[in-house]
C-alpha cells in the first residue's frame, strides 16, 4: 500500500498544507484503507476527515481535517491512480494494438482494461478482470456512469472473440449493476462474420432489457491495420454490408424510440462513411453520449463551426493549410468553402494524408504520424500555419505515435504547427487567424499515455 499512496504534490490551498510533506503516505480516510484514487475521492468527499499518515521517516500520524463538502484534498500522488494500472488479460480476435508494427514505444504496446478508468477517463473496459471484491466495490461506491465493451452477449461467442474463460459472464454482471442504479455506456466493435447479423440483434435486445442502466450503445467497425502477420483473419467492412448493418441498427433503434424515448443504438459516423452514406442530422444524436467512439463528432463539429463563424466579426487573410485523414477532409473542405463564403480573404488549403504507417485502410486522423505527415506535406504549399487535429499528438510531450516531435515536424515542414482539439469552434477561429496556445512538451505523465492511445 506504501508504494502506492506516496504523496508528490500538496497544494498551497489544501487543508492539509503544512500538515503533509511530498513523500508522506495516506493509509485511510475515516479509518477506511485508501486502496486507489476511487477510495481517495469517494471517503474523502466528506465534510469532516480523519487521515492516517505514514510519513518519510516512518512514523504514523493522525491528522483531522475540516473542509467544504465535495472539497478536494489537494493532494496528488506519485502515479494518477494511486496504483499500477491494471491491464487487459484477453487476446481479442480484433485487438488493435497487437496490429502496431514493432519498435515503437512500450507504453504503446500496454493494453488497459481499468474500471478506475472508465469511472475517471471514459476509457472502456471488458469487465473480465474484475474480482467478485471488485465488482461490489463499483457497487458499494457507486461508481457510476462505467464504460463497458460489449461486442457480444452471446456468452459462448464472446469467450471465443475475447479469448478469456470469464468474457461470457458479461449479462451477470451488468444486471447487478443495473439493479444497483449504476449507469453504463457501451460498445459493440463489430466484426463481419463473427459478431453481426443474428448475434448483433441479440446483442441490441439484451442491453435493451437492461435500459435504463443502459444508458448508450455504439457500434463500430474494427480497426485492422496492415501489421496482422499471425493475427486472427478477419474481414474489413464493404460498403454493401456496412449499409446492411447501419439499417439494421437503425431499424432497432427507431423501436427503441417509440418505446423509450431515446434511440439508444447508434452507428459510428466511420461506419457511414464506409457505406459511402450521408451521416443523420446533429439532432438524430440526441445527447452525444457517444463522442468518444466517434458517434456523432462530425455532425457536433459542423455544428459548433456554424456558430461560431455566425458570431465571428473577420479573418486575417492569412494563408494557411490543413492536414487530416481521408475520412475526415472532405468535411473540412467543406467547411472551409462555407468559411469562404463568409470572407473572401479567406487562404486555406486542406490536405489528406494517407496512413502508410498502419496502412491505408486506418483513415482517421488521430492515427497519422509525424513521418507521413512530413513525407506527404514536404514542398506543398503550406502557408504561414498548418492545422492538424490534437488527437495525433501526446499533448504532454507534444509528440506524434511514432516519436517525431511537433518542433521537428515543424522545421522539417518549415512552417509553425498548430493542434486544434475537437471543436468545431476553435476549428472555426484557426481558420480566421484565432490560434491556440501551443504547450510545451512536458514529461512527467509517461505512466497515463496507454489510456490516451487505446482509446484514441
Amino acid at each position: 500500500m506504501a508504494e502506492r499512496n506516496v504523496i508528490s504534490k500538496v497544494e498551497y490551498t489544501s487543508p492539509l498544507y503544512g500538515k503533509v510533506k511530498v513523500g508522506d503516505v495516506l493509509l485511510s480516510i475515516n479509518d477506511h484503507p485508501i486502496k486507489d484514487v476511487l477510495d481517495y475521492k469517494y471517503y474523502g468527499y466528506d465534510h469532516r476527515l480523519s487521515l492516517q499518515i505514514l510519513t518519510a521517516e516512518g512514523k504514523t500520524k493522525k491528522l483531522r481535517v475540516r473542509k467544504s463538502e465535495g472539497e478536494d484534498l489537494g493532494l496528488e500522488f506519485a502515479t494518477y491512480l494511486m496504483d499500477a494500472p491494471r491491464s487487459c488479460a484477453n487476446r481479442c480476435v480484433f485487438c488493435f494494438i497487437d496490429q502496431n508494427p514493432p519498435g515503437m514505444r512500450k507504453s504503446i504496446y500496454f493494453k488497459d482494461d481499468d474500471s478506475r478508468l472508465s469511472f475517471l477517463m471514459g476509457c472502456y473496459i471488458t469487465l473480465t478482470n474484475l474480482s467478485q471484491r471488485e465488482i461490489q466495490r463499483i457497487i458499494d461506491l457507486h461508481i457510476s456512469p462505467v464504460n463497458i465493451s460489449v461486442h457480444t452477449t452471446d456468452p459462448v461467442l464472446r469467450v471465443e472473440m475475447l479469448r478469456s474463460k470469464r468474457a461470457g459472464e458479461i449479462m451477470d454482471v451488468m444486471k447487478r449493476f443495473a439493479e444497483a442504479g449504476i449507469e453504463m455506456n457501451c460498445q459493440i466493435v463489430c466484426c463481419p462474420g463473427i459478431n453481426d447479423g443474428a448475434a448483433l440483434q441479440r446483442s441490441m435486445e439484451d442491453l435493451r432489457s437492461l435500459y435504463p442502466a443502459v444508458n448508450s450503445v455504439s457500434v463500430v467497425p474494427l480497426g485492422l491495420t496492415k501489421h496482422r502477420e499471425g493475427l486472427h483473419k478477419l474481414e474489413a467492412f464493404t460498403p454493401e454490408h456496412a449499409e446492411e448493418t447501419i439499417a439494421q441498427v437503425e431499424a432497432y433503434a427507431e423501436k427503441c424510440l417509440a418505446e423509450t424515448g431515446t434511440r439508444l443504438f447508434f452507428c459510428s459516423d466511420e461506419l457511414y462513411l464506409k457505406a459511402g452514406r450521408s451521416l443523420p442530422e446533429d439532432e438524430f444524436y440526441e445527447a452525444h453520449t457517444q463522442l468518444d467512439n466517434g458517434v456523432g463528432m462530425i455532425r457536433l463539429l459542423e455544428r459548433e463551426f456554424e456558430l461560431a463563424l455566425k458570431c465571428s466579426e473577420s479573418a486575417d487573410g492569412v494563408e494557411f493549410s490543413v492536414a487530416t485523414g481521408t475520412d475526415f477532409a472532405p468535411f473540412i473542405e467543406n467547411l472551409l468553402c462555407t468559411a469562404a463564403k463568409k470572407y473572401d480573404n479567406i487562404k486555406g488549403q486542406v490536405y489528406s494524408v494517407k496512413n502508410n504507417f498502419f496502412g491505408e485502410s486506418v483513415s482517421v486522423a488521430g492515427l497519422i504520424t509525424g513521418r507521413d505527415l512530413i513525407e506527404q506535406l514536404r514542398g506543398k504549399k503550406l502557408g504561414q500555419r498548418l492545422l492538424i487535429s490534437a488527437n495525433m499528438l501526446r499533448q504532454e510531450e507534444m509528440d506524434f505515435l511514432d516519436d517525431v516531435t511537433l518542433a521537428e515536424a515543424e522545421r522539417e515542414l518549415g512552417v509553425k504547427i498548430y493542434p486544434i482539439s475537437q471543436d468545431g469552434g476553435e476549428l472555426c477561429d484557426a481558420f480566421l487567424g484565432i490560434l491556440p496556445d501551443v504547450k510545451k512538451p512536458n514529461t512527467d505523465t509517461e505512466d497515463t499515455e496507454y489510456y490516451r492511445y487505446n482509446h484514441k
